[in-house]
């Protein structure tokens, strides 16, 4: 019966660490993108949490973008941006003080640190 009461707690305790440390991930995040040719593209999202989902936008030289199926797990996140007809695939891991996104558009793929946007 003890391991059981403890196996409850400590599985909800988990739950609940994950679910406010992901909460944290809410807010503007920036960093720069470089792909294999050498060019520099500069990020910022803009991320909100409710459960488990993921909603926003994304900042791109066309303007303001939403975040589309985003999705949340643990203190991992996917979601994609299209642009131009083009859907580009996101996935994340929320480190706390920064994010790592790896961003894929066929079969190019590339990574970039975000770090909290501060104005």
């Amino acid at each position: 019966m003890k391991t059981r009461i403890f196996a409850t707690f400590l599985f909800l305790s988990c739950f609940f660490y994950a679910s406010a440390t992901t909460e944290n991930l809410t807010g503007k995040w920036t960093g720069l993108l470089k792909t294999d040719q050498g060019d520099e593209y500069p990020l910022l999202y803009s991320f909100k949490i409710a459960g488990t989902e993921l909603t926003g936008t994304a900042k791109t030289p066309k303007g303001e973008l939403p975040i589309n199926d985003g999705k949340i797990t643990g203190d991992k996140f996917t979601f994609n941006v299209i642009v131009s007809n083009m859907e580009i695939d996101h996935e994340g891991k929320f480190y706390g003080d920064s994010v790592g996104v790896d961003i894929s558009l066929g079969d190019a793929k590339s990574h970039a640190t975000l770090k909290r946007f501060e104005q």
